[in-house]
Protein backbone atom coordinates (compact mmCIF):
# COMPACT_ATOMS: atom_id res chain seq x y z
CA UNK A 1 0.00 0.00 0.00
CA UNK A 2 1.26 3.42 -0.90
CA UNK A 3 2.10 5.80 1.92
CA UNK A 4 -0.06 8.92 1.76
CA UNK A 5 1.41 12.28 2.70
CA UNK A 6 -1.60 13.63 4.58
CA UNK A 7 -0.04 17.05 5.24
CA UNK A 8 0.21 17.79 1.54
CA UNK A 9 -3.48 17.14 0.76
CA UNK A 10 -6.05 19.90 0.54
CA UNK A 11 -9.19 19.93 2.64
CA UNK A 12 -11.22 18.96 -0.45
CA UNK A 13 -8.97 15.96 -1.10
CA UNK A 14 -9.14 14.87 2.54
CA UNK A 15 -12.95 15.11 2.57
CA UNK A 16 -13.13 13.18 -0.68
CA UNK A 17 -10.96 10.41 0.78
CA UNK A 18 -13.09 10.39 3.92
CA UNK A 19 -16.29 10.08 1.87
CA UNK A 20 -14.88 7.24 -0.25
CA UNK A 21 -13.58 5.44 2.85
CA UNK A 22 -16.97 5.70 4.57
CA UNK A 23 -18.66 4.31 1.46
CA UNK A 24 -16.12 1.48 1.22
CA UNK A 25 -16.59 0.58 4.90
CA UNK A 26 -20.37 0.48 4.54
CA UNK A 27 -20.10 -1.68 1.45
CA UNK A 28 -17.69 -4.04 3.18
CA UNK A 29 -19.93 -4.38 6.24
CA UNK A 30 -23.00 -5.03 4.07
CA UNK A 31 -21.13 -7.75 2.14
CA UNK A 32 -19.96 -9.41 5.35
CA UNK A 33 -23.47 -9.22 6.82
CA UNK A 34 -24.91 -10.92 3.70
CA UNK A 35 -22.23 -13.62 3.84
CA UNK A 36 -22.92 -14.28 7.52
CA UNK A 37 -26.67 -14.42 6.95
CA UNK A 38 -26.26 -16.83 4.04
CA UNK A 39 -23.99 -19.08 6.12
CA UNK A 40 -26.45 -19.10 9.03
CA UNK A 41 -29.42 -19.79 6.73
CA UNK A 42 -27.50 -22.66 5.09
CA UNK A 43 -26.65 -24.18 8.48
CA UNK A 44 -30.26 -23.87 9.65
CA UNK A 45 -31.51 -25.48 6.43
CA UNK A 46 -28.94 -28.25 6.82
CA UNK A 47 -30.48 -29.00 10.21
CA UNK A 48 -34.05 -28.85 8.86
CA UNK A 49 -35.09 -25.39 10.00
CA UNK A 50 -35.60 -21.97 8.53
CA UNK A 51 -33.87 -19.00 10.11
CA UNK A 52 -37.25 -17.51 10.97
CA UNK A 53 -38.24 -20.61 12.93
CA UNK A 54 -35.07 -20.44 15.00
CA UNK A 55 -35.25 -16.73 15.71
CA UNK A 56 -38.97 -16.57 16.36
CA UNK A 57 -39.63 -14.56 13.20
CA UNK A 58 -41.91 -17.17 11.65
CA UNK A 59 -44.18 -18.27 14.44
CA UNK A 60 -47.02 -20.51 13.33
CA UNK A 61 -50.32 -18.72 13.61
CA UNK A 62 -53.31 -20.31 15.23
CA UNK A 63 -56.73 -20.52 13.65
CA UNK A 64 -58.37 -17.24 12.72
CA UNK A 65 -61.13 -16.17 15.11
CA UNK A 66 -64.64 -16.72 13.80
CA UNK A 67 -66.88 -13.67 13.37
CA UNK A 68 -69.18 -13.10 16.31
CA UNK A 69 -71.10 -10.00 15.19
CA UNK A 70 -72.49 -8.87 11.84
CA UNK A 71 -73.97 -5.69 10.43
CA UNK A 72 -77.79 -5.84 10.70
CA UNK A 73 -78.32 -4.80 7.06
CA UNK A 74 -75.09 -5.96 5.40
CA UNK A 75 -74.29 -9.48 6.70
CA UNK A 76 -70.94 -9.52 4.86
CA UNK A 77 -69.63 -6.94 7.35
CA UNK A 78 -68.52 -8.92 10.37
CA UNK A 79 -66.44 -8.50 13.51
CA UNK A 80 -64.86 -11.11 15.77
CA UNK A 81 -65.31 -9.02 18.90
CA UNK A 82 -61.55 -8.61 19.20
CA UNK A 83 -59.63 -5.41 18.71
CA UNK A 84 -61.12 -2.04 17.91
CA UNK A 85 -64.80 -1.85 17.12
CA UNK A 86 -65.52 -1.20 13.44
CA UNK A 87 -67.36 2.01 12.61
CA UNK A 88 -70.58 0.15 11.84
CA UNK A 89 -70.56 -1.31 15.39
CA UNK A 90 -69.93 2.11 16.91
CA UNK A 91 -72.73 3.62 14.83
CA UNK A 92 -75.19 0.86 15.81
CA UNK A 93 -74.36 1.29 19.50
CA UNK A 94 -74.72 5.07 19.21
CA UNK A 95 -78.10 4.50 17.51
CA UNK A 96 -79.44 2.67 20.54
CA UNK A 97 -78.69 -0.96 19.67
CA UNK A 98 -77.04 -3.28 22.16
CA UNK A 99 -74.02 -5.35 21.23
CA UNK A 100 -76.16 -8.48 21.75
CA UNK A 101 -78.45 -7.26 18.91
CA UNK A 102 -75.51 -7.64 16.49
CA UNK A 103 -74.67 -11.24 17.44
CA UNK A 104 -74.61 -13.71 14.57
CA UNK A 105 -77.52 -16.12 14.95
CA UNK A 106 -76.36 -19.74 15.20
Amino acid sequence: MTKIEWDKLSLEELKSIQKEATKAISSYEARKRKEALAAIEAKAAEMGFSLGELTGGAKPKGPKAAPKYCHPEIPAKTWTGRGRQPNWVKEALAGGKALEDLLIAK
